[in-house]
């Protein structure tokens, strides 16, 4: 019949583009914005639609998906809801009803089908937290397929204005469970939390209301008069700000710093690619006052450089900001540093801005950028960051600096 079977298997497997291509006869491959491909079921039964997901194209080829819609088309010819049969056969089989599944449900197998591509126990925690604390208290319980515009919304709308960025994450991650209950048959019809055509209708562009806050840092001039009276402070939490300080490092990446990495004979630190915020390798070189600093620390733990002695384990994330308040410098953040040092990088010295961006572990303004710089320019690095560490220290006693 014209207009029946239109799509073929090399066809399938050419499509690259997200959205819905039909085959006639309701038969659709749903492709989403990740690319993930799987076959829907169009129908109507009084006047209102539906789609039946009927499997991943990884599992269900063109064939197999054919015969699945032919199948549907005949509980339609008796006036037999396709998807509730579906239901009821798959109740009787394993004595639960599996497409009943609750959006908590999901969210854990979601997670664990997942996981493994994420770079970090951190990334888990976050997709765990948001979800369990905004959206399981408004529609955790429910079946996943009853979940509709309205209660994501409810989810939504508390913290959107407040909490933008929060908010938008949020969204992005109950908008990929639902797809991927869609995908595993759990549920039918457009995803209620998508953004694009849908509740951009309804909520406020996040870029227009997300209020930019950035770490208050300390001018560069002023370094010097910090580090004076960071010197007076004891203990591993002030050598470990030391330290973030002169690497000009992220506050996880100095807090688990393994000796491991460390190789003080070349003075260079490596972090592995799981320990940093792009997930590649970073090599930062050691001057003169990191070495200093390590040597002084060198015996305390067999692993960390910066251990809690009393737990044998690396510090909280906090102890530096702790420290800060203690020291009486509410007006700073630890990763304010980092844009002291940028700023002096650009105003006080002549080193390229790629240098002192690769020092910080920025990704390039551009894919071009990237696929050219091939060198990490580690000795132009090494430079700058000698002549960053004796900013820091030049007011500090002369003996105190030459120890």
């Amino acid at each position: 019949m014209p207009g029946i079977e239109k799509l073929s298997a090399s066809k399938v497997a050419r499509i690259t583009k997200p959205g819905k291509y039909g085959d006639g006869n309701g038969l659709y491959l749903q492709v989403t914005k990740t690319l993930v491909k799987s076959w829907v079921f169009r129908y109507q039964i009084d006047n209102k639609e539906h789609y039946m997901g009927l499997g991943p194209l990884r599992l269900v080829n063109l064939k197999e998906a054919r015969k699945k819609a032919h199948k549907a088309r005949t509980y339609l010819a008796s006036k037999i809801d396709p998807l509730r049969e579906r239901q009821m056969i798959i109740s009787k089989k394993k004595g639960i009803d599996e497409y009943d599944k609750t959006f908590d449900e999901c969210i854990i197998e979601y997670i664990e089908h997942h996981k493994s591509g994420w770079k970090s126990i951190k990334h888990l925690k976050q997709w765990e937290s948001s979800l369990a604390t905004y959206a399981s208290p408004h529609f955790g319980k429910m079946p996943v397929r009853e979940i509709s515009t309205a209660l994501v919304l409810q989810a939504l709308k508390p913290i959107w204005a407040i909490k933008t960025e929060t908010a938008s994450r949020l969204r992005e991650r109950i908008e990929r469970v639902l797809s991927w209950a869609s995908v595993c048959g759990y549920r039918e019809g457009n995803n209620p939390a998508r953004w694009d055509g849908h509740l951009e209708e309804l909520l406020p562009k996040p870029a227009r209301i997300k209020i930019i806050r950035h770490h208050p840092s300390i001018p560069y001039q002023e370094i010097g008069e910090f580090f004076r009276q960071l010197n007076t402070e004891e203990g591993i939490a002030a050598r470990a700000l030391e330290f973030t300080i002169f690497t000009v490092c992220r506050t996880s990446e100095a807090l688990y710093a393994r000796w491991q990495e460390i190789d003080l004979a070349r003075r260079v630190w490596v972090i592995p690619g799981e320990r940093t915020k792009n997930g590649r390798m970073h090599r930062i070189p050691l001057v003169d006052a990191v070495l200093k600093n390590l040597n002084a620390l060198k015996g305390l733990h067999p692993e960390w450089v910066f251990p809690n002695l009393k737990r044998g384990k690396p510090f909280c994330e906090s102890v530096m900001s702790v420290l800060l308040r203690k020291m009486n410098r509410h007006d700073i953040t630890v990763h304010g540093f980092r844009s002291a040092f940028r700023v002096w990088a650009a105003e006080m010295t002549n080193f390229p801005r790629e240098v002192a961006e690769m020092a910080l572990a920025h990704k390039q303004a551009s894919t071009v950028e990237q696929a050219y710089q091939r060198s990490d320019l580690f000795g132009r690095r090494q430079a700058l960051m000698q002549n960053w560490s004796d900013w820091c220290v030049r007011d500090l006693p002369t003996t105190n600096q030459e120890e």
